[in-house]
C-alpha cells in the first residue's frame, strides 16, 4: 500500500479539511497511509483527531502587502512568497522536507502550488484535488480574476514574469529545466477539477474534464428545524462573512423558520437575535440533510454548500466576502438560481433579496434546472474512479517489494 500526504497551502476554514475526508476515509479502508499538512490546524483539531489521522502544521508565509486587490492567480503567489527567489526558495526546502519526512509517494495538492513545485524537485507524482479558483487555465499569462476591471496592457504579463523568474530560480537550484510559464506547475500526474462548469471560478476555462463533486464529509448533525410554518431558511455563517449580522436581523423579521450554523458566533450576538423561529448550531450539520430540508440556502458562497443546495433544486442567497467566494457567487446568480448582496455596498438589499430568492419561482426553477441536469451525477462513482487513479499514479512510484 502507499503513503499520501494531502497538501493545503492556501485559504481558510473548515471546507479544505471536509472536502477530502470521504475520499482519504476511502482511501484509508483500502490500506492506504493518509497524512495531512494544513494551513490551518483549527479545523484538523475538530475533524481529523475523532477521524484517527495524524497532521502536520504545513509551510506557509504570511501575505506581504501589495498594490490593490490580487488580480490574478500570479499575483496571490507573489503575496504569498513568489515575489522574491530567496523566500520561496525556503518554502521549497520545508516543502520537501516534509515531503521526505512522511514518505509521500504520491502528494495530493488541495490549493498547494509550493507543495506541488516540491515535489516536482523530488520527482513525487502530483494529483491536483480542488476546485477551478485552486486549478488555474493553462493560459499564459494566467488570466485575470477580476474579468469587470479594465487592466493597462500588459499587466498580466508583468505578474507572470515576476512570478516566473522566482520559480525559475528556484527550480534551477535543484536541476530542473525553466518553465515558459507558470500554468506548467500544473503539468502533474493527474488534474483533478472538481466541481461542475456551470460553477468553475474561471468562466472562460474553455473545454476542461470536470469530476464533478465529492460526497459530504458527513460529520454534521442532523438540523432540527423550528416547528413554524412558512419556507424554510439554512444559513451558513461565520463572523468573517460580509454582512453576516444583517442576515441575522433579517431571518429575524422574517418570521420563517430558520436554522443557523455560526460556528464562532459570539453569544452576545446570538442572544440578540435570539426568536423561536430561529435555531442556531455551533457544530457542524449535516449538509446533504440540510438542503433537502429547506427552501433555500444563505451561506458566504461556500462551494460545499453551494453544490450542495443547487444538486436539490435549492435556491440561494449569497454573502461572499472574498475574491473566491465572489466569483462562485457570481456564476451562481447568472445561472439564475440565486442572488448575490455586494460585498462592498451596505446590505441595504439584502431581506429584498432574500424574498425574492424565496418567492420568485425563477430562481427555485433554475436551481431545479442544475439538479436536473447532474440528477444521474453519481459522487460515489467519483469517489471510486479517484481512488482507481490515485492507486495507479502511487502504484507507479512504488518500487517492488515495499514502499520507498
Amino acid at each position: 500500500m502507499s503513503n499520501l500526504l494531502y497538501a493545503w497551502e492556501f485559504g481558510a476554514n473548515l471546507g479544505h479539511v471536509g472536502a477530502f475526508l470521504p475520499l482519504a476515509r476511502a482511501l484509508r479502508a483500502r490500506g492506504h497511509e493518509i497524512r495531512w499538512a494544513l494551513a490551518q490546524t483549527t479545523p484538523a483539531a475538530r475533524l481529523l483527531a475523532k477521524e484517527g489521522f495524524a497532521w502536520v502544521q504545513a509551510p506557509t508565509c504570511a501575505e506581504s502587502p501589495r498594490e490593490g486587490p490580487p488580480l490574478s492567480y500570479n499575483d496571490i503567489l507573489l503575496r504569498f512568497g513568489y515575489a522574491r527567489d530567496e523566500d520561496l526558495l525556503r518554502l521549497v526546502v520545508a516543502w520537501r522536507e516534509l515531503l521526505r519526512l512522511s514518505g509521500a509517494q504520491t502528494l495530493l495538492a488541495n490549493y498547494a502550488p509550493t507543495a506541488i513545485l516540491a515535489a516536482r524537485t523530488l520527482g513525487i507524482p502530483v494529483v491536483l484535488f480542488g476546485s477551478g479558483f485552486h486549478v488555474p487555465p493553462r493560459q499564459r499569462p494566467l488570466p485575470s480574476l477580476r474579468p469587470w476591471l479594465p487592466l493597462p496592457p500588459g499587466r498580466l504579463d508583468a505578474l507572470e514574469n515576476e512570478a516566473l523568474a522566482s520559480i525559475n530560480a528556484v527550480i534551477g537550484r535543484f536541476g530542473l529545466a525553466p518553465f515558459d510559464a507558470v500554468a506548467q506547475l500544473f503539468d502533474v500526474a493527474e488534474d483533478t477539477l472538481l466541481g461542475f462548469p456551470e460553477l468553475d471560478h474561471y468562466a472562460e476555462r474553455g473545454p476542461a474534464r470536470y469530476w464533478g463533486n465529492l460526497p459530504d464529509a458527513g460529520v454534521g448533525d442532523m438540523p432540527a428545524w423550528p416547528k413554524f410554518q412558512g419556507k424554510r431558511i439554512f444559513a451558513y455563517l461565520r463572523t468573517g462573512t460580509r454582512h453576516h449580522e444583517a442576515a441575522l436581523a433579517t431571518l429575524h423579521a422574517l418570521g420563517a423558520p430558520a436554522v443557523v450554523y455560526f460556528p464562532d458566533a459570539p453569544p452576545a450576538l446570538l442572544e440578540r437575535y435570539a426568536a423561536p423561529h430561529l435555531v442556531f448550531s455551533a457544530t457542524p450539520l449535516d449538509l446533504a440533510q440540510a438542503a433537502s430540508d429547506a427552501d433555500a440556502g444563505i451561506t458566504y458562497a461556500s462551494m460545499s454548500t453551494a453544490t450542495s443546495f443547487l444538486l436539490k433544486g435549492k435556491p440561494l442567497l449569497l454573502l461572499p466576502g472574498h475574491l473566491e467566494q465572489f466569483l462562485l457567487a457570481r456564476r451562481v446568480e447568472e445561472m439564475g438560481a440565486g442572488l448575490v448582496v455586494n460585498p462592498e455596498q451596505p446590505p441595504l438589499d439584502l431581506q429584498f433579496k432574500l424574498r425574492r430568492v424565496l418567492f420568485e419561482g425563477d430562481f427555485t426553477l433554475n436551481a431545479q434546472a442544475f439538479a436536473r441536469k447532474y440528477t444521474n451525477f453519481s459522487q460515489n462513482t467519483v469517489t471510486g474512479h479517484l481512488i482507481s487513479r490515485i492507486e495507479q499514479i502511487a502504484a507507479d512510484r512504488t518500487p517492488p517489494g515495499g514502499t520507498e
